[in-house]
């Protein structure tokens, strides 16, 4: 049987602000990326969150960004490789305190926003990303973007002795070199639950993504990410969910996949 997990990042209101429909998406989805401080989330946001996760039965994991809660993690900062590493670090543990308090096993950890996209292909922020959750926990499942750093991903979970797993998203559009659309271009974010299904069944079933210009790409994928923040999340989970489900998927967290 096919299994997938899929994955949404969560956890991402800030005091009085509310941001996402945590709610509501957490009972279609099997992990859950829970932000860390940096570019969203708050102690007490970070509680109640993991909380939500496992009365729900979902599988929690850290999403660290940059320190950059005025551009929502999603602008490039300069910072050094030991930085980076230093920030995944602080961040990984404050969620692992809320964890310890609930009785929960954190899972995976996964970057966020320009964090995650400056690091595909760069050999120095992967290591620094790696290093730090070697450092906290090698139980942990690093998650990556899928595609063609496949091989330099693997190569570096294996020096530091941790477990990879890949992803891909449904409701994101992708250059023909596998990377992201830049959320700056228009139509980057699949706002239509149809369209966003079927990207999801191509990926799930078949390892395949077709490129904005038609470029057809096959990559090994563990887990589909869908955006809580987008304005149609509730529609887009349900919908892949029972999709993949109807298709003979089985909807399987990542720690018992890799």
């Amino acid at each position: 049987m096919r299994k997938i997990d899929i994955n949404c990042d969560m956890g991402e209101s800030f005091g009085v602000y509310t941001l996402g429909m945590d709610g509501e998406v957490i009972q279609y989805i099997s992990s859950a990326n829970i932000a860390c401080g940096y570019h969203a989330g708050d102690p007490q946001v970070m509680n109640k969150t993991v909380r939500m996760a496992r009365e729900n039965g979902v599988r929690v994991g850290a999403h660290p960004g940059f320190p950059d809660l005025a551009g929502f993690g999603r602008r490039n900062m300069d910072c050094t490789p030991d930085e980076v590493r230093d920030f995944v670090i602080y961040q990984i543990g404050a969620l692992k305190g809320f964890c310890t308090l609930h009785g929960v096993e954190m899972q995976h950890v996964k970057p966020h926003g320009n964090l995650y996209n400056m690091s595909v292909g760069n050999e120095s922020l992967s290591r620094a990303i790696a290093e730090a959750i070697a450092a906290v926990d090698r139980n942990l499942i690093w998650v990556v973007l899928g595609g063609a750093q496949s091989s330099l991903v693997r190569k570096i979970a294996s020096e530091k002795g941790i477990r990879v797993a890949f992803e891909a998203f449904p409701d994101r559009t992708y250059e023909s070199d596998g990377t992201l659309t830049s959320r700056k271009k228009p139509g980057a974010v699949i706002e239509d639950p149809l369209k966003s299904t079927e990207q999801a069944l191509r990926m799930a079933l078949d390892n395949e993504i077709t490129a904005a210009d038609g470029t057809r790409l096959t990559m090994e994928i563990h887990t589909l990410c869908l955006h809580g923040d987008n304005p149609s999340a509730v529609h887009h989970t349900r919908s892949i969910r029972q999709a993949l489900e109807a298709e003979g998927v089985s909807i399987t967290p990542l720690a018992d996949q890799v």
